[in-house]
């Protein structure tokens, strides 16, 4: 109960999005419960209602959270493509809960502000690799490569999350998105 008493002196947010990315990491975004989520911060079941108003407030704070640690990892690639797509992917495996919730806008407040930002600094991260890649004289159209691109690396990373690609692709993410992103970039 001490962790309990820790929770009420400033930190019972923190620590109901912790046990939230824990509960998703179990049972998956659609099936967390605010009740659940209380009992295991050591709460009153109120005690979420009161910091989110509800499921989807919560669900919209992780969502936001989820896309700025996304902008985060993929400017950290340097407008590197293949290294932002390496990233993403690798994004995607080690922060599975957020992955899980981010891209389900029928869980959350898609319309909110602060997850509108944390969105939008994500799709600049990402457009930026794009704009830095050579057009061999073509018009650059940065956006649509930009979806191209997210498309691929957010594909291979949701298929490699289900287990669906074939076990001569390995067992590293990252090398394994590497050479398969390398063909677009090469």
């Amino acid at each position: 109960m001490a962790e309990s008493r820790a929770y009420h002196h400033g930190d019972l947010r923190r620590a109901l999005l912790a046990a939230a990315l824990d509960a998703i990491r179990e049972v998956g975004p659609g099936a967390l419960s605010l009740r659940d989520l209380a009992r295991r911060a050591g709460v009153s079941h109120a005690a979420p209602t009161h910091h989110f108003g509800d499921k989807a407030g919560l669900l919209t704070t992780l969502a936001a959270q989820g896309f700025d640690l996304l902008a985060q990892t993929l400017a950290a690639a340097n407008d590197d493509l293949l290294e932002a797509g390496v990233a993403y992917v690798d994004f995607a495996v080690t922060h599975r809960a957020y992955f899980e919730v981010m891209f389900r806008p029928e869980l959350y407040r898609a319309d909110d502000p602060e997850l509108l930002t944390a969105r939008e600094r994500a799709g600049a991260a990402l457009r930026s690799g794009v704009a830095a890649l050579p057009t061999g004289g073509a018009p650059a159209d940065t956006d649509r490569d930009a979806l191209a691109a997210w498309s691929i690396a957010h594909g291979f990373a949701t298929l490699w999350l289900a287990g669906a690609l074939p076990h001569r692709v390995g067992d590293s993410p990252r090398e394994a998105a590497r050479a398969v992103l390398r063909r677009l970039t090469t």
